[in-house]
Parts: C-alpha cells; structure tokens; sequence
C-alpha cells in the first residue's frame, strides 16, 4: 500500500486544521469555566446553604444530552447561533460541576487542625483562604480541571453538528459518507488530545502533591 494511502497521511492538512479548531474551543471553553467554577467552589465552602443549588444546577447541566443542549442555544441570543459560540458555551455548562465539585471537596479536605493553627497565628478569613486552603487543595482542584478538559474534549467533536468546526466535522461527514477512513481520522486524533490532555494535567497535579509533602 502506498504511504499516501494512509488516512492520516492522507487527510492531514485538513486533520491539522480541525485539530486546532478543536483545541481552541476546548482551551476557551476550559478556561472560561475555572474562573467560573473556582470562585464558585469557594463561595459554597463559605455559604454551606449555596451549595445544593449550584451543585444541583451544574448536575442538571451534565444531565441534558450534548445534542439537545446545542440545538436548545441555537435560538438564543447573543451565545446562540449557528458556530462557535454555542458550542463554548454549552462546553462551559458541561465543565463546571467537576471544576466546582473539586474545588469544594479539596477546600474542605484542608485538614481543620490546619486551619486552627493559621487562626491561631492571627490569619484573617483571606489569608487563611490564598496562603494555607487553596495551595493545599490545588491537586484536588487540577483534578478537577483534568476531569472538566477530557470530558470537554469529548464533547467537542459534537458541536461540529452546529457548525463549530474542530474535528467533529470529520467525524460526521464520514458518518455521512459511510467512510470509516473520514471517521477515524477525526475520532484517533481527538483520542490521542484527550490523552495528552490528561497525562500533562495528571502530571501537573502529581507535582502539586508532591509539593504540599
């Protein structure tokens, strides 16, 4: 067989461009919902009686089918539409229950004899919060952020049925097609970014572990 044959030789120029598409709607839609989520995360560990509502909110997100939620936002203004911007959007919804779940989990897991100390010392709420909970809780938190980034990954190959690129695209048009090569050229690499994207934030969270030792 020619190596030109080969689908990812093949449909490489194109591959490489979804490729991008894919990873700069993850990357906006990621980043967006941890400085949404974080601060989130942090308010219910300071208003316990905020908690079942915004986790409850976020668990409902993470329950409406991607396809559904993408045709629901095509109509609304301003984030709806046919393109990218509904699909960041419904990437962010889909991104915070981890992100503030995390957040929460890894704050109050901040063992309180800790705290007690950092009181004791004369430490205000803010100090306590910057200095001692959230470097202590940043594994816990990229956790968070890992689970968040691969589920978004995922999800992403959806939007492309809204218009939003990335390598979704390939995926439905070998769909269309019945051509199994269009199919795995857009599912192998968005598989292999997932994985990257989970080793290097794994890796990131084993530093922060080894850190607080």
């Amino acid at each position: 067989m020619n190596i030109t044959d080969f689908f990812l030789i093949k449909y490489a120029p194109e591959i490489l461009e979804r490729t991008l598409e894919h990873l700069l709607l993850v990357a906006i839609s990621i980043g967006i919902a941890t400085v949404i989520g974080i601060p989130l995360g942090i308010l219910i560990t300071r208003q316990k009686n905020l908690r079942q509502p915004i986790l409850g909110i976020a668990n409902i997100m993470q329950t409406v089918p991607s396809l559904a939620l993408f045709g629901l936002l095509i109509p609304v203004p301003v984030i709806g539409g046919i393109g990218a911007n509904p699909a960041i959007f419904a990437l962010i919804l889909y991104s915070l229950l981890p992100i503030i779940r995390n957040t929460y989990t890894g704050i109050t897991g901040v063992d309180s004899a800790i705290i007690e100390a950092g009181r004791g010392m004369g430490m205000t709420d803010k100090e306590l919060l910057l200095q001692v909970e959230i470097p202590l809780a940043l594994s816990v938190i990229l956790a968070g952020v890992r689970v968040a980034t691969v589920i978004a990954i995922g999800i992403a190959t959806i939007a492309a049925a809204i218009g939003a690129g990335g390598l979704g695209e390939l995926i439905f048009r070998g769909i269309s097609a019945v051509n199994n090569q269009l199919i795995l050229a857009g599912a192998i690499p968005a598989a292999v970014i997932a994985l990257l994207a989970d080793f290097a934030i794994g890796w990131l969270e084993g530093k922060f572990k080894i850190t607080k030792k």
